[in-house]
């Protein structure tokens, strides 16, 4: 069996022909550079996602960074951003002469809370980066409460949660990244909605931040040759919004499969001492970006050791705090450890889990790791 993490070739060949039809017409009409796919793709990504404005860019870094551009910080403003994530989350502010203050995170959704944060705010906070880590929302209402006390403004990570709802205490249900002042998301060939390269997105639902947003990614200009603000240049490739805009349509199919999946992983693993599967919030759905295990007592490194040597893949994201990465010492403050993280970073494992697994892959994968716990 060639088991994968992500197994991206399957899924395009059930959309091959819409695929290479659309990248047959950017060719045919050499709008390779913000031409109709791009343009079509931003209107059709905000529908779905019910906002007012999303800027296309050239990566999920790139989106994160023209946020925080956009929001007119100081040098030196803190930005609050959760210890357990990947580097680019933090990297940005730093990048940008801002300060991440770098908090933990829950024990049971891996994400920041309202909690969390409240107690992390300092006269020099401004902003607060939510990553909605593995697929599932932070408590986004809760969150905006507190920013909306402490005038602090909130950008949504949504790189590997796009397409999951959050649902308020009215009822009112919300996309990931459309609650915040600005959302990001990543097109990463391996993210839930994946393009064939590189890709991001900005969205909001504010339109004079949309307006700053789209200046940035675009040089500065709002009209050609006239350049209001200091900006760079970051475009998603027309190529890209072809294939984004045939794999748009099949987003919630994805997560449903994502989600089968890991419903099977639950019911395997649920009584079995020594692994915790995933924690669902009853705020948020789950779209699997990753199904990602808790495993006790010190044993997650030769469990992933004995799956390798039975020819199934697994990652570990991430095994190293931010704060104890040397690119982050100096914003680190004295920090020795953040308990949660520090054993987060020693027990999280990631299973594969896509939207092509096949039945068999799936009971092989259980079967070996009910055997290693019995």
């Amino acid at each position: 069996m060639n088991i994968q993490m992500v197994d991206v070739k399957s899924q395009f060949d059930k959309i091959s022909d819409e695929v290479m039809a659309g990248i047959r017409e950017v060719i045919d009409t050499t709008s390779f550079i913000n031409g109709p796919a791009v343009k079509t793709f931003a209107s059709r990504l905000e529908e779905y996602l019910g906002v007012k404005k999303v800027v296309p860019c050239a990566n999920g870094t790139d989106a994160l960074q023209i946020a925080l551009m956009a929001l007119g910080l100081k040098h030196g403003d803190e930005v609050i951003v959760p210890a357990f994530t990947y580097v680019a989350t933090a990297e940005v502010i730093a990048l940008l002469g801002l300060k991440p203050k770098m908090v933990d995170v829950d024990p049971h959704t891996f994400n920041l809370t309202a909690e969390i944060l409240e107690e992390a705010i300092t006269p020099m906070t401004k902003a607060v980066v939510p990553v909605h880590l593995y697929g599932q929302c932070s408590d986004m209402e809760a969150i905006m409460d507190v920013a909306k006390q402490h005038h602090l403004y909130v950008i949504e990570d949504t790189a590997q949660a796009i397409g999951a709802d959050y649902t308020f205490y009215d009822g009112t249900k919300v996309k990931s990244g459309a609650i915040g002042h600005i959302g990001t998301t990543s097109f990463y060939p391996s993210k839930n909605l994946g393009a064939y390269g590189d890709g991001g997105a900005i969205y909001t639902n504010d339109e004079e931040l949309g307006k700053q947003l789209y200046m940035i990614a675009n040089h500065g200009q709002s009209v050609k040759y006239v350049h209001d603000v200091i900006g760079c240049n970051s475009r998603l490739d027309s190529i890209q919004a072809a294939v984004l805009n045939v794999k748009l349509k099949y987003l919630d199919n994805y997560a449903k499969a994502r989600q089968d999946v890991a419903a099977k992983y639950d019911e395997a693993f649920k009584n079995i001492d020594g692994i915790t599967p995933p924690f669902r919030s009853v705020k948020s759905t789950h779209v699997f970006h990753q199904y990602t295990l808790k495993v006790a007592g010190g044993k997650r490194d030769h469990l992933k050791e004995y799956l390798d040597k039975n020819g199934i893949p697994t990652m570990i994201y991430y095994p190293i705090p931010l704060y104890r990465q040397k690119a982050f010492a100096p914003f680190a403050d004295g920090v020795v450890a953040l308990p949660v993280t520090e054993q987060l970073c020693k027990e999280v494992i990631s299973l594969p889990i896509h939207t092509e697994m096949k039945g068999e892959e799936l009971e092989y994968i259980i079967d070996k790791i009910t055997k290693y716990y019995h």
